[in-house]
């Protein structure tokens, strides 16, 4: 009996363990966005638009690649 308890307490460990690891894991992924954008909008506006002229040119960029990958037959 006291081998049974012993196998449940270890299974609810490793269930709790993998539950931990797949919500930190989805959390880490989003952070990075997040902290980028918390810290560019924490710059002034003249701080800033370095940054988001450059994302913006980047948009326009992969826009111009989309729209020539359509014209291709």
């Amino acid at each position: 009996m006291s081998t049974g308890i012993i196998i449940l307490i270890v299974a609810i460990i490793v269930v709790v363990a993998v539950a931990l690891g797949l919500r930190l894991r989805s959390r880490a992924a989003n952070d990075g966005v997040d902290s980028f954008r918390r810290q560019i909008n924490a710059l002034s506006p003249e701080a800033r638009k370095p940054t988001v002229d450059q994302v913006k040119s980047a948009e326009r960029s992969d826009g111009d690649e989309r729209a020539d990958d359509g014209d291709v037959v």
